[in-house]
């Protein structure tokens, strides 16, 4: 398959907000009818320099997605189909990194594209311009972060509760109790709850699920399991059952089907070259 992925870290000063760029380079005989993104906990800003993706919905509809747009965090597989040649400029953003950015609500973006003029306003008409005519990725990442430090400078800032909760899902690999750090924060869960889900756009119970899955995604690309039913009790699930359930609804897969040849497009750098 020749996809040619790159990616590039952000400035040190946008690090607290930004996870990473990407690039996405291919020709269209060459990547699968269909790619599944895979939720992954973090919200993205798209911009299509080549030819823009069709949307697969659950329902059967099929839209084409805008050439520039925010994809609002997952909660379950997204599936698109490229309509021409790929080239596309990636702006993965941390979990508790776009809040600062956001001019509506983030759960309103939930497994959604919203256009960078709704999302922006009239300044992301104008960004989306300037970063589908730059000439060079290192001019795209210019671009995007002289924009991104104008924004950080009349927004505001991350709830240091928040960025906790994050955190420690994240150590924890997904093995998150809710109760645990409430009580460890002497905070009410429903009120922890509510603040999480207005930062991130997921409960904290959401992203931990994700960053569990993620993590046995990562698995099955470069290892090959002795079992799922070890896998599912290495990542302490109760039986394979449940463990088969949560996966499929996040891949729309079994764990079996998931060695099929689709590209999973949110573990493109995930696999061991």
């Amino acid at each position: 398959m020749q996809l040619n992925p790159k990616v590039y870290e952000p400035h040190t000063e946008l690090a607290e907000f930004v996870k990473r760029y990407w690039t996405l380079d291919g020709e269209k005989e060459n990547i699968p009818l269909r790619n599944t993104i895979v939720p992954d906990g973090t919200m993205k800003l798209i911009f299509h320099y080549g030819e823009t993706y069709k949307h697969h919905a659950h329902s059967g509809a099929i839209t084409i997605l805008p050439k520039c747009f925010l994809i609002g965090q997952l909660t379950k597989p997204y599936v698109i189909e490229p309509v021409g040649i790929t080239g596309s400029f990636v702006v993965q953003f941390k979990p508790n990194g776009f809040l600062p950015f956001a001019s509506m609500p983030i759960k309103e973006m939930e497994n959604t594209a919203v256009p960078l003029n709704k999302v922006f306003k009239k300044d992301g008409k104008q960004l989306g311009e300037q970063i589908l005519n730059a000439a060079s990725t290192n001019e795209r990442i210019k671009i995007i972060e002289a924009f991104l430090f104008k924004e950080l400078a009349t927004k505001k800032t991350i709830d240091t509760l928040v960025k906790a909760t994050v955190e420690t899902i994240f150590q924890a690999n997904g093995q998150f109790s809710v109760n645990e750090f409430s009580k460890s924060y002497n905070i009410n869960r429903r009120q922890l709850a509510r603040k999480f889900s207005s930062a991130i756009g997921l409960s904290p119970k959401q992203l931990a699920k994700t960053i569990r899955i993620q993590r046995i995604l990562k698995t099955l690309l470069n290892e090959d399991p002795t079992s799922f039913t070890d896998l599912a009790y290495e990542n302490e699930y109760f039986d394979q059952a449940h463990f088969i359930k949560d996966f499929k609804e996040f891949t729309g897969l079994t764990p079996k089907e998931f060695y099929g040849d689709d590209l999973k497009m949110s573990l493109i750098f995930d696999r061991k070259k």
